[in-house]
């Protein structure tokens, strides 16, 4: 970046600068660290987001976050609103949705694994700010099975994919996330009552997996676990007729999920790490 964040030339700090130069603590650029920061901070507030807030968050001074998001929003990364805040940019869609395809395709083995450890059709899932999307499927052995298309998007509540990804956050996260959606009722199961659903979350956080008891679509049973860690928020599941999804499947694909995301996790942190890259 060319914003004097931190630059080669910057009259503020060189190379072996501590607190504005070419590298951070760890050993990479600190200007792309910190600006990385930034969009984080605001795909976290899934909306607007002003300065000060992102000064709060970040720990920078007003200065450099102002340098930083006005280059951001040059490039098409950041918008600005007619309030003079910030959210994310349209540029990063297409960045986005070919880091989705990445995440599948890392996926895909893990999943086969749990249709031929389970028989029925596995998924993976992310949370795309207040929506759950299914990013990856393979389906299950049986003529009839499940099927849940690619890229579509339904709401958290009503999923256990969804319901496995909020139990995992922080109360402060749930409540904005439900602060955004509508708790619509699916089916006569799906919970509506935003005391319920704090209720279910906190059963899921105790058991370790969460289930959808036809709450999305009637007949259909799924049992799902969220990834501890990775790039984004993301769960894999299990999905089949009710009439197959018994309680003893259930019971037995759990450690079977748990397993296949301990292992994604580890794949994709192997990916990401600074090693990995030469």
């Amino acid at each position: 970046m060319s914003s004097g964040e931190g630059g080669a030339q910057s009259g503020t700090g060189g190379a072996r600068s501590g607190t504005g130069g070419v590298q951070s603590g760890t050993g990479g650029v600190q200007s792309i660290e910190r600006a990385f920061g930034l969009l984080e901070t605001m795909a976290d507030a899934g909306g607007l987001v002003g300065l000060t807030r992102l000064a709060a968050a970040s720990g920078l001074p007003l200065p450099t976050i102002h340098r930083l998001v006005r280059t951001l929003v040059s490039l098409g990364y950041v918008r600005q609103d007619s309030s003079r805040q910030y959210a994310l940019g349209p540029r990063l869609i297409r960045l986005g949705e070919g880091a989705s395809r990445l995440i599948g395709l890392w996926a895909r083995p893990h999943l086969t694994t749990l249709v031929d450890a389970l028989g029925e059709s596995a998924n993976l899932a992310v949370l795309d700010g207040s929506e759950v999307v299914y990013m990856a499927q393979v389906p299950g052995r049986h003529s009839m099975r499940m099927f849940t298309e690619v890229g579509r998007r339904v709401s958290p509540h009503c999923t256990a994919v969804g319901k496995a990804m909020l139990a995992r956050m922080e109360a402060a996260q749930v409540a904005d996330v439900l602060s955004r959606i509508d708790l619509a009722s699916h089916t006569a199961h799906t919970i509506t009552s935003p005391a319920a659903f704090l209720h279910e979350l906190g059963r899921i956080r105790e058991r370790g997996y969460a289930i959808d008891e036809g709450e999305l679509e009637l007949g259909v049973r799924c049992v799902a676990v969220a990834l501890d860690g990775g790039p984004a928020r993301a769960a894999l599941s299990v999905s089949g007729p009710t009439t197959r999804m018994t309680d003893e499947l259930v019971e037995r694909a759990a450690p079977h999920l748990l397993a296949a995301a301990e292992e994604l996790v580890t794949e994709l942190d192997a990916a990401n790490s600074p090693a990995a890259v030469s």
